[in-house]
């Protein structure tokens, strides 16, 4: 191989590589609404139409700074939700970002609520601390308890389960006093917990951890997951039965 071949060889390469990279970067930084419509017949009249925006793994820290979360509680709040839901590990590697975070978090605005679960991080991090700011802020805390949500003569049940890694799940806080006709959602952070759920009360459930895979090839198979179930709970619309769920990538 000639000089001059392996100069063009050398500039192909740092090109790919600076592509790749810089590809990388805004990858990362790049926060994507994606939308979907529930339907099932347990909806109820008053809540036909209703926006909820879910949220997961924001992990602000050394990699997700607090101006980007000043711009991702912006961002959901021009949603004009009305249900805001989310899914755990808002911190990552240090207690000191919680005050931050939920500093933050108390300028999200919905008009029937906001609900909340933690996830591993947050436990490993500080969970009480984190539950008196979810408190403060007037999140309502999932973990294994439950709401009913209302509006006009209608309502909905919403409820959680604690992180499947990190603590204990009783979905009976969910479910005991819910009918067949109505309808119930459940957040867990780790969606593996999802094969675990026996009861037919549940029409959708909303989980985050996976990370869409955090790094994949093309988006469509990833090599590591923190999942027993390999690809099945990467990411995306899934159904078990008459349950359906959603992963977001966070």
């Amino acid at each position: 191989m000639n000089r001059t071949k392996i100069i063009r060889l050398f500039l192909s390469l740092t090109i790919f590589a600076f592509l790749f990279l810089g590809y990388c970067y805004l990858e990362t930084r790049w926060i994507k609404i994606n939308r979907l419509t529930i339907t099932s017949p347990d909806v109820p009249k008053s809540f036909v139409g209703k926006k909820i925006v879910f949220i997961a793994d924001i992990h602000h820290g050394p990699y997700f700074s607090l101006n980007r979360v000043t711009n991702l509680v912006n961002q959901i709040n021009e949603l004009q939700p009305d249900i805001i839901l989310l899914g755990g590990d808002y911190v990552h590697r240090d207690p000191k970002y919680i005050s931050q975070v939920f500093g933050e978090f108390k300028k999200l605005k919905s008009k029937l609520g906001i609900f909340a679960v933690l996830g591993n991080h947050d436990h490993w991090e500080n969970a009480e601390l984190i539950r008196t700011k979810m408190s403060q802020c007037g999140i309502q805390i999932c973990d294994n308890k439950s709401y009913w949500v209302r509006d006009g003569n209608d309502s909905i049940k919403i409820g959680g389960v604690g992180d499947l890694w990190e603590d204990e799940q009783f979905i009976d806080s969910t479910t005991l006093d819910v009918d067949k006709s109505n309808f119930c959602m459940l957040l867990s952070h780790n969606p593996d917990y999802l094969e675990n759920v026996q009861s037919n009360k549940v029409d959708f459930t909303l989980s985050g951890h996976t990370h869409g895979g955090q790094m994949t090839f093309f988006g469509l198979w990833a090599p590591i997951l923190p999942s027993k179930y390999g690809q099945k709970y990467r990411y995306g619309l899934k159904k078990n039965g008459e349950m359906q769920s959603y992963i977001t990538s966070g």
